[in-house]
């Protein structure tokens, strides 16, 4: 996990309980992005639902 701890949990916006849960499961991805440009973000599932969560990361 670029930039967080082992033991940092990542934190996102659950569409369904509308509100920032810890996710569970996560993991870097490369999303597309306008232009062909690669986009960082961190995937994985709500902590209290388990819908699937996205957080798009900043640049490196």
């Amino acid at each position: 996990m670029a930039g967080n701890q082992q033991n940092e949990p990542v934190q996102a916006y659950c569409v369904k309980c509308r509100d920032k849960r810890n996710m569970t499961n996560p993991r870097e991805v490369a999303m597309k992005g306008k232009g062909g440009v690669q986009r960082r973000a961190m995937t994985g599932t709500c902590g209290k639902c388990g819908t699937k969560m996205f957080r798009i990361l900043g640049k490196k």
